[in-house]
Protein backbone atom coordinates (compact mmCIF):
# COMPACT_ATOMS: atom_id res chain seq x y z
CA UNK A 1 0.00 0.00 0.00
CA UNK A 2 1.63 3.31 -1.06
CA UNK A 3 2.29 5.81 1.71
CA UNK A 4 0.23 9.00 1.55
CA UNK A 5 1.34 12.51 2.50
CA UNK A 6 -0.54 14.41 5.19
CA UNK A 7 1.22 17.70 4.43
CA UNK A 8 2.36 19.19 1.14
CA UNK A 9 6.08 19.57 1.84
CA UNK A 10 8.83 20.79 -0.48
CA UNK A 11 9.82 17.26 -1.53
CA UNK A 12 6.22 16.55 -2.57
CA UNK A 13 6.13 19.81 -4.56
CA UNK A 14 9.31 18.81 -6.37
CA UNK A 15 7.91 15.36 -7.11
CA UNK A 16 4.69 16.95 -8.34
CA UNK A 17 6.60 19.19 -10.72
CA UNK A 18 8.70 16.30 -12.03
CA UNK A 19 5.66 14.07 -12.55
CA UNK A 20 3.80 16.92 -14.29
CA UNK A 21 6.68 17.38 -16.71
CA UNK A 22 6.81 13.64 -17.43
CA UNK A 23 3.03 13.45 -17.94
CA UNK A 24 2.98 16.42 -20.30
CA UNK A 25 5.92 14.93 -22.16
CA UNK A 26 3.95 11.73 -22.72
CA UNK A 27 0.77 13.54 -23.73
CA UNK A 28 2.31 16.49 -25.60
CA UNK A 29 1.48 15.25 -29.09
CA UNK A 30 -2.04 14.16 -28.12
CA UNK A 31 -2.75 17.58 -26.61
CA UNK A 32 -1.26 19.36 -29.63
CA UNK A 33 -3.52 17.28 -31.86
CA UNK A 34 -6.75 18.57 -30.25
CA UNK A 35 -5.71 22.24 -30.07
CA UNK A 36 -8.42 24.25 -31.86
CA UNK A 37 -9.03 27.19 -29.50
CA UNK A 38 -8.28 30.09 -29.40
CA UNK A 39 -6.17 29.31 -32.51
CA UNK A 40 -5.89 25.92 -34.22
CA UNK A 41 -2.09 26.07 -34.31
CA UNK A 42 -1.43 22.65 -32.74
CA UNK A 43 1.01 23.74 -30.02
CA UNK A 44 -0.84 23.75 -26.67
CA UNK A 45 0.78 20.52 -25.47
CA UNK A 46 4.21 21.77 -26.47
CA UNK A 47 3.63 25.13 -24.79
CA UNK A 48 2.48 23.53 -21.54
CA UNK A 49 5.48 21.19 -21.56
CA UNK A 50 7.91 24.09 -22.08
CA UNK A 51 6.20 26.10 -19.33
CA UNK A 52 6.46 23.28 -16.78
CA UNK A 53 10.01 22.53 -17.91
CA UNK A 54 10.94 26.11 -16.98
CA UNK A 55 9.14 25.65 -13.65
CA UNK A 56 11.08 22.44 -12.96
CA UNK A 57 14.43 24.11 -13.64
CA UNK A 58 13.62 26.99 -11.30
CA UNK A 59 12.57 24.53 -8.60
CA UNK A 60 15.74 22.47 -9.02
CA UNK A 61 17.78 25.67 -8.67
CA UNK A 62 15.98 26.47 -5.39
CA UNK A 63 17.06 23.10 -3.98
CA UNK A 64 20.63 23.56 -5.19
CA UNK A 65 21.14 26.87 -3.40
CA UNK A 66 22.04 25.03 -0.19
CA UNK A 67 18.98 25.57 1.99
CA UNK A 68 16.05 23.26 1.31
CA UNK A 69 13.01 25.48 0.67
CA UNK A 70 9.74 25.00 2.52
CA UNK A 71 6.58 24.14 0.60
CA UNK A 72 5.40 27.74 -0.05
CA UNK A 73 8.88 28.70 -1.24
CA UNK A 74 8.98 25.62 -3.47
CA UNK A 75 5.61 26.43 -5.06
CA UNK A 76 6.70 30.06 -5.42
CA UNK A 77 9.89 28.97 -7.21
CA UNK A 78 7.81 26.68 -9.42
CA UNK A 79 5.41 29.54 -10.20
CA UNK A 80 8.26 31.97 -10.92
CA UNK A 81 9.90 29.51 -13.30
CA UNK A 82 6.58 29.00 -15.07
CA UNK A 83 6.10 32.78 -15.29
CA UNK A 84 9.42 33.50 -16.97
CA UNK A 85 9.15 30.49 -19.28
CA UNK A 86 5.41 30.58 -20.04
CA UNK A 87 4.51 29.75 -23.64
CA UNK A 88 1.19 30.30 -25.34
CA UNK A 89 -2.21 31.09 -23.90
CA UNK A 90 -2.55 27.96 -21.74
CA UNK A 91 1.04 28.06 -20.48
CA UNK A 92 0.58 31.66 -19.38
CA UNK A 93 -2.63 30.79 -17.54
CA UNK A 94 -0.99 27.77 -15.88
CA UNK A 95 1.77 30.02 -14.52
CA UNK A 96 -0.88 32.21 -12.88
CA UNK A 97 -2.62 29.17 -11.40
CA UNK A 98 0.65 28.21 -9.70
CA UNK A 99 1.16 31.77 -8.49
CA UNK A 100 -2.32 31.79 -6.97
CA UNK A 101 -1.59 28.57 -5.10
CA UNK A 102 1.73 29.79 -3.68
CA UNK A 103 0.24 32.72 -1.79
CA UNK A 104 -2.27 30.54 0.10
CA UNK A 105 0.02 27.63 0.93
CA UNK A 106 2.14 29.95 3.05
CA UNK A 107 -0.64 29.67 5.65
CA UNK A 108 -0.80 25.87 5.78
CA UNK A 109 -0.33 22.69 3.78
CA UNK A 110 -3.19 20.40 4.75
CA UNK A 111 -6.29 19.50 2.74
CA UNK A 112 -8.18 22.65 3.72
CA UNK A 113 -5.35 24.91 2.61
CA UNK A 114 -4.90 22.98 -0.63
CA UNK A 115 -8.58 23.57 -1.43
CA UNK A 116 -8.16 27.26 -0.65
CA UNK A 117 -5.03 27.35 -2.80
CA UNK A 118 -6.87 25.84 -5.76
CA UNK A 119 -9.69 28.35 -5.34
CA UNK A 120 -7.18 31.21 -5.21
CA UNK A 121 -5.49 29.80 -8.30
CA UNK A 122 -8.73 29.61 -10.29
CA UNK A 123 -9.70 33.15 -9.28
CA UNK A 124 -6.26 34.54 -10.13
CA UNK A 125 -6.32 32.89 -13.55
CA UNK A 126 -9.72 34.36 -14.39
CA UNK A 127 -8.61 37.81 -13.33
CA UNK A 128 -5.56 37.52 -15.59
CA UNK A 129 -7.66 36.87 -18.70
CA UNK A 130 -9.24 39.96 -20.26
CA UNK A 131 -12.33 38.11 -21.47
CA UNK A 132 -12.75 34.71 -19.77
CA UNK A 133 -14.41 32.05 -21.92
CA UNK A 134 -16.15 28.95 -20.60
CA UNK A 135 -15.15 25.58 -22.00
CA UNK A 136 -11.46 26.32 -21.55
CA UNK A 137 -8.73 25.68 -18.98
CA UNK A 138 -10.47 28.31 -16.81
CA UNK A 139 -13.61 26.16 -16.54
CA UNK A 140 -11.56 23.11 -15.65
CA UNK A 141 -9.65 25.05 -12.97
CA UNK A 142 -12.89 26.39 -11.47
CA UNK A 143 -14.45 22.91 -11.35
CA UNK A 144 -11.32 21.48 -9.73
CA UNK A 145 -11.38 24.16 -7.02
CA UNK A 146 -15.10 23.62 -6.35
CA UNK A 147 -14.64 19.86 -5.99
CA UNK A 148 -11.64 20.38 -3.71
CA UNK A 149 -13.58 22.82 -1.51
CA UNK A 150 -16.46 20.34 -1.19
CA UNK A 151 -14.03 17.61 -0.13
CA UNK A 152 -12.35 19.89 2.42
CA UNK A 153 -15.69 20.93 3.92
CA UNK A 154 -16.45 17.25 4.40
CA UNK A 155 -13.25 16.77 6.39
CA UNK A 156 -11.18 15.27 3.59
CA UNK A 157 -7.44 15.03 4.11
CA UNK A 158 -4.78 16.29 1.73
CA UNK A 159 -4.91 13.29 -0.63
CA UNK A 160 -8.71 13.20 -0.65
CA UNK A 161 -8.87 16.90 -1.56
CA UNK A 162 -6.32 16.49 -4.33
CA UNK A 163 -8.12 13.44 -5.70
CA UNK A 164 -11.49 15.18 -5.73
CA UNK A 165 -9.94 18.18 -7.50
CA UNK A 166 -8.57 15.85 -10.16
CA UNK A 167 -11.89 14.05 -10.56
CA UNK A 168 -13.74 17.37 -10.78
CA UNK A 169 -11.32 18.56 -13.42
CA UNK A 170 -11.79 15.38 -15.49
CA UNK A 171 -15.57 15.77 -15.36
CA UNK A 172 -15.32 19.42 -16.36
CA UNK A 173 -12.97 18.56 -19.21
CA UNK A 174 -15.52 16.15 -20.68
CA UNK A 175 -18.11 18.94 -20.57
CA UNK A 176 -16.02 21.50 -22.49
CA UNK A 177 -17.36 20.61 -25.97
CA UNK A 178 -20.85 21.52 -24.77
CA UNK A 179 -19.60 24.91 -23.58
CA UNK A 180 -17.58 26.02 -26.61
CA UNK A 181 -18.96 25.59 -30.12
CA UNK A 182 -15.59 25.30 -31.85
CA UNK A 183 -14.73 22.30 -29.65
CA UNK A 184 -18.04 20.62 -30.38
CA UNK A 185 -17.66 21.11 -34.13
CA UNK A 186 -14.15 19.64 -34.05
CA UNK A 187 -15.16 16.78 -31.77
CA UNK A 188 -12.51 17.49 -29.13
CA UNK A 189 -12.15 18.59 -25.52
CA UNK A 190 -10.21 21.74 -24.64
CA UNK A 191 -6.47 21.18 -25.06
CA UNK A 192 -5.43 23.49 -22.22
CA UNK A 193 -7.95 21.88 -19.90
CA UNK A 194 -6.59 18.46 -20.74
CA UNK A 195 -3.10 19.68 -19.85
CA UNK A 196 -4.35 20.95 -16.48
CA UNK A 197 -5.96 17.56 -15.78
CA UNK A 198 -2.54 15.96 -16.35
CA UNK A 199 -0.95 18.39 -13.86
CA UNK A 200 -3.61 17.67 -11.23
CA UNK A 201 -3.23 13.93 -11.81
CA UNK A 202 0.49 14.34 -11.16
CA UNK A 203 -0.35 16.11 -7.88
CA UNK A 204 -2.45 13.15 -6.75
CA UNK A 205 0.35 10.75 -7.66
CA UNK A 206 2.94 12.84 -5.82
CA UNK A 207 0.84 12.81 -2.63
CA UNK A 208 -0.56 9.27 -2.75
CA UNK A 209 2.06 7.34 -4.71
CA UNK A 210 -0.70 6.07 -7.00
CA UNK A 211 -0.56 6.84 -10.72
CA UNK A 212 -3.89 7.96 -12.15
CA UNK A 213 -5.55 6.09 -15.00
CA UNK A 214 -4.88 7.60 -18.43
CA UNK A 215 -7.52 9.77 -20.05
CA UNK A 216 -9.69 7.84 -22.48
CA UNK A 217 -9.08 8.67 -26.13
CA UNK A 218 -12.68 9.73 -26.73
CA UNK A 219 -11.99 12.63 -29.02
CA UNK A 220 -10.63 12.65 -32.52
CA UNK A 221 -7.55 14.73 -33.33
CA UNK A 222 -7.86 17.92 -35.31
CA UNK A 223 -6.37 16.23 -38.38
CA UNK A 224 -9.43 14.00 -38.52
CA UNK A 225 -11.90 16.86 -38.26
CA UNK A 226 -13.10 19.10 -41.07
CA UNK A 227 -10.88 22.10 -41.67
CA UNK A 228 -13.89 24.39 -41.51
CA UNK A 229 -14.78 23.03 -38.08
CA UNK A 230 -11.35 23.83 -36.67
CA UNK A 231 -10.73 27.28 -38.08
CA UNK A 232 -11.98 30.54 -36.68
CA UNK A 233 -12.09 33.03 -39.54
CA UNK A 234 -10.65 36.50 -39.24
CA UNK A 235 -8.37 35.94 -36.24
CA UNK A 236 -5.30 38.08 -35.57
CA UNK A 237 -2.13 37.26 -37.48
CA UNK A 238 0.42 37.32 -34.65
CA UNK A 239 0.97 35.96 -31.16
CA UNK A 240 3.06 38.34 -29.05
CA UNK A 241 4.59 37.29 -25.73
CA UNK A 242 7.08 39.15 -23.56
CA UNK A 243 8.23 39.53 -19.99
CA UNK A 244 7.69 42.99 -18.58
CA UNK A 245 9.16 44.88 -15.64
CA UNK A 246 6.54 47.46 -14.71
CA UNK A 247 4.52 48.97 -11.87
CA UNK A 248 0.96 47.83 -11.19
CA UNK A 249 -0.59 51.09 -12.42
CA UNK A 250 1.29 50.90 -15.70
CA UNK A 251 0.18 47.30 -16.20
CA UNK A 252 -3.46 48.29 -15.68
CA UNK A 253 -3.11 50.86 -18.48
CA UNK A 254 -1.32 48.27 -20.63
CA UNK A 255 -4.22 45.85 -20.26
CA UNK A 256 -6.62 48.47 -21.61
CA UNK A 257 -4.31 49.33 -24.50
CA UNK A 258 -3.71 45.72 -25.56
CA UNK A 259 -7.37 44.80 -25.15
CA UNK A 260 -8.15 47.38 -27.82
CA UNK A 261 -5.43 46.04 -30.12
CA UNK A 262 -6.28 42.33 -30.17
CA UNK A 263 -7.71 39.33 -28.35
CA UNK A 264 -6.75 36.35 -26.15
CA UNK A 265 -5.13 38.84 -23.79
CA UNK A 266 -3.58 37.31 -20.69
CA UNK A 267 -1.38 39.30 -18.29
CA UNK A 268 0.01 37.33 -15.34
CA UNK A 269 2.52 37.96 -12.60
CA UNK A 270 3.00 40.69 -10.00
CA UNK A 271 5.58 42.27 -7.73
CA UNK A 272 7.04 44.16 -10.67
CA UNK A 273 7.45 41.20 -13.09
CA UNK A 274 4.76 40.24 -15.59
CA UNK A 275 4.23 37.92 -18.52
CA UNK A 276 2.16 39.42 -21.33
CA UNK A 277 0.39 37.33 -23.99
CA UNK A 278 -1.87 38.69 -26.74
CA UNK A 279 -2.99 37.89 -30.31
CA UNK A 280 -2.83 40.96 -32.58
CA UNK A 281 -2.54 42.03 -36.19
CA UNK A 282 -0.07 44.81 -35.33
CA UNK A 283 2.77 43.12 -33.41
CA UNK A 284 4.81 46.32 -33.35
CA UNK A 285 2.05 48.22 -31.58
CA UNK A 286 1.78 45.47 -28.93
CA UNK A 287 5.51 45.70 -28.21
CA UNK A 288 5.42 49.53 -28.20
CA UNK A 289 2.65 49.38 -25.60
CA UNK A 290 4.96 47.30 -23.43
CA UNK A 291 7.76 49.86 -23.86
CA UNK A 292 5.41 52.61 -22.69
CA UNK A 293 4.47 50.54 -19.62
CA UNK A 294 7.98 49.49 -18.56
CA UNK A 295 10.83 47.31 -19.83
CA UNK A 296 9.74 44.42 -22.08
CA UNK A 297 12.26 41.67 -22.81
CA UNK A 298 12.38 38.07 -24.07
CA UNK A 299 10.01 39.24 -26.78
CA UNK A 300 8.61 36.41 -28.95
CA UNK A 301 6.46 37.11 -32.00
CA UNK A 302 4.91 34.19 -33.87
CA UNK A 303 3.02 34.49 -37.17
CA UNK A 304 0.12 32.05 -37.10
CA UNK A 305 0.58 31.41 -40.83
CA UNK A 306 4.35 31.57 -40.78
CA UNK A 307 6.10 30.17 -43.83
CA UNK A 308 9.66 30.15 -45.03
CA UNK A 309 9.75 33.67 -46.45
CA UNK A 310 12.50 35.89 -45.21
CA UNK A 311 14.49 33.16 -43.48
CA UNK A 312 18.24 33.01 -43.91
CA UNK A 313 19.21 29.40 -44.55
CA UNK A 314 22.75 28.45 -45.43
CA UNK A 315 22.51 24.69 -45.95
CA UNK A 316 19.88 22.17 -46.97
CA UNK A 317 20.35 19.67 -44.14
CA UNK A 318 22.13 19.31 -40.81
CA UNK A 319 22.35 16.87 -37.91
CA UNK A 320 22.03 18.01 -34.29
CA UNK A 321 23.31 15.51 -31.71
CA UNK A 322 23.34 15.50 -27.90
CA UNK A 323 26.55 13.97 -26.54
CA UNK A 324 27.64 13.05 -22.98
CA UNK A 325 31.32 14.03 -23.31
CA UNK A 326 33.47 16.64 -25.01
CA UNK A 327 35.50 13.99 -26.82
CA UNK A 328 32.40 12.56 -28.45
CA UNK A 329 31.11 16.04 -29.21
CA UNK A 330 34.34 16.86 -31.03
CA UNK A 331 34.15 13.59 -32.96
CA UNK A 332 30.62 14.40 -34.15
CA UNK A 333 31.51 18.00 -34.96
CA UNK A 334 34.29 16.69 -37.20
CA UNK A 335 31.64 14.58 -38.94
CA UNK A 336 29.64 17.75 -39.59
CA UNK A 337 27.08 17.65 -36.76
CA UNK A 338 25.99 20.52 -34.56
CA UNK A 339 26.43 19.29 -30.99
CA UNK A 340 24.89 19.91 -27.58
CA UNK A 341 26.84 18.78 -24.52
CA UNK A 342 24.86 16.83 -21.89
CA UNK A 343 26.55 17.32 -18.53
CA UNK A 344 26.17 14.69 -15.80
CA UNK A 345 22.91 15.29 -13.95
CA UNK A 346 22.08 18.30 -16.12
CA UNK A 347 20.43 17.24 -19.37
CA UNK A 348 19.89 20.07 -21.85
CA UNK A 349 16.59 21.91 -21.79
CA UNK A 350 14.38 22.12 -24.85
CA UNK A 351 15.44 25.74 -25.34
CA UNK A 352 19.06 24.66 -25.74
CA UNK A 353 18.04 22.12 -28.35
CA UNK A 354 15.96 24.70 -30.23
CA UNK A 355 18.95 27.07 -30.22
CA UNK A 356 21.17 24.32 -31.62
CA UNK A 357 18.65 23.49 -34.35
CA UNK A 358 18.41 27.14 -35.39
CA UNK A 359 22.19 27.57 -35.08
CA UNK A 360 22.62 24.86 -37.71
CA UNK A 361 21.05 27.24 -40.29
CA UNK A 362 19.46 24.40 -42.24
CA UNK A 363 16.13 23.88 -43.94
CA UNK A 364 16.09 20.28 -42.69
CA UNK A 365 17.48 18.95 -39.40
CA UNK A 366 17.86 15.43 -38.04
CA UNK A 367 17.82 15.50 -34.23
CA UNK A 368 19.60 12.76 -32.25
CA UNK A 369 18.85 12.99 -28.49
CA UNK A 370 20.98 9.89 -27.67
CA UNK A 371 19.13 9.38 -24.37
CA UNK A 372 15.75 7.73 -23.80
CA UNK A 373 14.91 10.16 -20.97
CA UNK A 374 15.59 13.12 -23.26
CA UNK A 375 13.02 12.13 -25.86
CA UNK A 376 10.09 14.31 -24.55
CA UNK A 377 12.41 17.32 -24.32
CA UNK A 378 13.71 16.69 -27.82
CA UNK A 379 10.17 16.26 -29.17
CA UNK A 380 9.14 19.60 -27.68
CA UNK A 381 12.21 21.28 -29.16
CA UNK A 382 11.48 19.78 -32.56
CA UNK A 383 7.94 21.13 -32.42
CA UNK A 384 9.15 24.63 -31.57
CA UNK A 385 11.72 24.54 -34.37
CA UNK A 386 9.05 23.44 -36.84
CA UNK A 387 7.09 26.53 -35.84
CA UNK A 388 10.15 28.53 -36.92
CA UNK A 389 9.95 26.95 -40.37
CA UNK A 390 12.58 24.22 -39.97
CA UNK A 391 11.75 20.70 -41.09
CA UNK A 392 12.86 18.48 -38.17
CA UNK A 393 13.00 14.70 -37.93
CA UNK A 394 13.53 13.27 -34.46
CA UNK A 395 15.26 9.87 -34.45
CA UNK A 396 14.72 8.41 -30.93
CA UNK A 397 18.30 7.30 -30.32
CA UNK A 398 18.68 6.02 -26.76
CA UNK A 399 22.47 6.07 -26.43
CA UNK A 400 25.46 7.83 -27.93
CA UNK A 401 26.56 4.69 -29.79
CA UNK A 402 23.25 4.68 -31.63
CA UNK A 403 23.74 8.33 -32.53
CA UNK A 404 27.23 7.62 -33.88
CA UNK A 405 25.86 4.73 -35.95
CA UNK A 406 23.16 7.00 -37.38
CA UNK A 407 25.63 9.78 -38.13
CA UNK A 408 27.93 7.32 -39.90
CA UNK A 409 25.32 6.62 -42.60
CA UNK A 410 24.08 10.21 -42.93
CA UNK A 411 24.18 11.50 -46.51
CA UNK A 412 23.04 15.08 -47.03
CA UNK A 413 22.70 14.63 -50.79
CA UNK A 414 19.91 12.06 -50.73
CA UNK A 415 16.23 12.81 -50.13
CA UNK A 416 15.40 13.81 -46.56
CA UNK A 417 13.01 10.92 -45.95
CA UNK A 418 15.49 8.40 -47.32
CA UNK A 419 18.26 9.81 -45.14
CA UNK A 420 16.07 9.66 -42.03
CA UNK A 421 15.05 6.05 -42.77
CA UNK A 422 18.68 4.98 -43.26
CA UNK A 423 19.83 6.74 -40.07
CA UNK A 424 16.92 5.29 -38.08
CA UNK A 425 17.71 1.79 -39.35
CA UNK A 426 21.38 2.14 -38.41
CA UNK A 427 20.49 3.34 -34.92
CA UNK A 428 17.92 0.58 -34.45
CA UNK A 429 20.42 -2.08 -35.51
CA UNK A 430 22.85 -0.98 -32.78
CA UNK A 431 22.44 -2.64 -29.39
CA UNK A 432 23.92 -0.62 -26.58
CA UNK A 433 25.32 -1.09 -23.11
CA UNK A 434 26.80 1.11 -20.40
CA UNK A 435 29.04 0.48 -17.43
CA UNK A 436 28.44 2.56 -14.33
CA UNK A 437 29.44 2.49 -10.67
CA UNK A 438 26.66 2.10 -8.09
CA UNK A 439 26.37 5.04 -5.70
CA UNK A 440 24.36 3.17 -3.04
CA UNK A 441 22.78 -0.16 -2.22
CA UNK A 442 19.86 -0.85 -4.53
CA UNK A 443 17.63 -3.60 -5.88
CA UNK A 444 18.16 -4.20 -9.60
CA UNK A 445 16.94 -6.64 -12.24
CA UNK A 446 20.22 -8.55 -11.73
CA UNK A 447 19.97 -8.65 -7.93
CA UNK A 448 21.06 -6.43 -5.05
CA UNK A 449 24.04 -4.16 -5.68
CA UNK A 450 26.19 -2.39 -3.10
CA UNK A 451 27.78 1.04 -3.28
CA UNK A 452 30.92 0.79 -5.41
CA UNK A 453 29.75 -2.22 -7.45
CA UNK A 454 30.21 -2.05 -11.21
CA UNK A 455 26.88 -2.27 -13.04
CA UNK A 456 26.61 -3.50 -16.60
CA UNK A 457 23.43 -2.13 -18.18
CA UNK A 458 22.26 -3.63 -21.48
CA UNK A 459 19.53 -1.71 -23.31
CA UNK A 460 18.94 0.30 -20.13
CA UNK A 461 18.48 -2.64 -17.72
CA UNK A 462 21.06 -3.88 -15.21
CA UNK A 463 22.23 -7.25 -16.55
CA UNK A 464 25.54 -7.76 -14.72
CA UNK A 465 26.82 -6.78 -11.26
CA UNK A 466 30.59 -7.01 -10.88
CA UNK A 467 33.47 -5.89 -8.74
CA UNK A 468 35.94 -4.78 -11.40
CA UNK A 469 35.37 -2.65 -14.49
CA UNK A 470 37.35 -4.74 -16.97
CA UNK A 471 35.92 -8.12 -15.98
CA UNK A 472 32.37 -6.73 -15.95
CA UNK A 473 32.89 -5.20 -19.39
CA UNK A 474 34.03 -8.56 -20.78
CA UNK A 475 30.93 -10.26 -19.39
CA UNK A 476 28.68 -7.60 -20.91
CA UNK A 477 30.48 -7.82 -24.28
CA UNK A 478 30.15 -11.61 -24.38
CA UNK A 479 26.43 -11.43 -23.63
CA UNK A 480 25.87 -8.89 -26.38
CA UNK A 481 27.96 -10.77 -28.98
CA UNK A 482 26.26 -14.05 -28.20
CA UNK A 483 23.41 -12.74 -30.35
CA UNK A 484 25.80 -11.90 -33.18
CA UNK A 485 27.44 -8.71 -34.39
CA UNK A 486 29.87 -7.31 -36.94
CA UNK A 487 31.19 -4.18 -35.26
CA UNK A 488 31.86 -3.34 -31.61
CA UNK A 489 32.07 0.35 -30.68
CA UNK A 490 33.80 1.21 -27.41
CA UNK A 491 33.42 4.74 -26.02
CA UNK A 492 35.83 5.11 -23.14
CA UNK A 493 35.31 7.71 -20.41
CA UNK A 494 38.00 9.95 -18.97
CA UNK A 495 38.18 8.08 -15.65
CA UNK A 496 38.35 4.56 -17.12
CA UNK A 497 41.59 2.58 -16.62
CA UNK A 498 44.14 3.28 -19.38
CA UNK A 499 44.41 -0.39 -20.38
CA UNK A 500 40.64 -0.97 -20.58
CA UNK A 501 40.15 -0.31 -24.31
CA UNK A 502 43.23 -2.31 -25.36
CA UNK A 503 42.26 -5.32 -23.25
CA UNK A 504 38.70 -5.32 -24.63
CA UNK A 505 39.97 -5.01 -28.20
CA UNK A 506 42.30 -7.98 -27.60
CA UNK A 507 39.43 -10.01 -26.14
CA UNK A 508 37.28 -9.38 -29.21
CA UNK A 509 40.13 -10.28 -31.58
CA UNK A 510 40.81 -13.55 -29.76
CA UNK A 511 37.25 -14.74 -29.37
CA UNK A 512 35.32 -13.16 -32.27
CA UNK A 513 37.49 -13.29 -35.39
CA UNK A 514 34.92 -11.75 -37.75
CA UNK A 515 34.08 -8.78 -35.49
CA UNK A 516 35.76 -5.39 -35.91
CA UNK A 517 36.32 -2.92 -33.07
CA UNK A 518 36.24 0.89 -33.07
CA UNK A 519 37.39 2.89 -30.02
CA UNK A 520 36.53 6.52 -29.22
CA UNK A 521 37.45 8.81 -26.34
CA UNK A 522 34.37 10.23 -24.61
CA UNK A 523 36.28 12.90 -22.73
CA UNK A 524 35.10 14.37 -19.44
CA UNK A 525 31.55 13.95 -18.23
CA UNK A 526 30.60 10.56 -19.69
CA UNK A 527 30.15 7.07 -18.26
CA UNK A 528 33.30 4.95 -17.75
CA UNK A 529 32.38 2.85 -20.79
CA UNK A 530 29.71 2.75 -23.48
CA UNK A 531 29.43 -0.27 -25.77
CA UNK A 532 27.67 -0.59 -29.08
CA UNK A 533 27.22 -3.74 -31.15
CA UNK A 534 26.05 -3.50 -34.75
Amino acid sequence: MPQTAQNLDAAAVRTWCSLSLAALGREREAIDAINVYPVADGDTGTNLYLTVESAARALDAAFEDGDVPDAPEAVKAMAHGALIGARGNSGTILSQLLRGMASVLAGGRDGRHLAQALTSAADAARQAVAHPVEGTILSVATAASAAASHAAEGGGDLVAVARRAYEGARTALEATPGQLAVLERAGVVDAGGRGLVMVLGALVEALSGEAQSPLAALHRPVAAADDDACTEEGGPAFEVIYLLEAEDAAVARLRERLDGLGESLVVVGGDGLWNVHVHVDDAGAAVEAGVEAGRPYRIRITHFAAGDAGRVEQVQRAVVAVLPGEGLAELCREAGATTVLAKAGRPPASGELVDAILRAHAREVVLLPNDADLRPTAAAAAERARAEGVRVALIPTRAAVQGIAALAVHEADRRFDEDVVAMTAAAGATRYAELAVAERQSFTSAGVCQAGDVLGLIEGDVAVIGQELGATAVTVLDRMLSAGGELVTLIVGENAPEELAASLEAHVRRRYLAVDTAVYDAGAGGAPLLIGVE
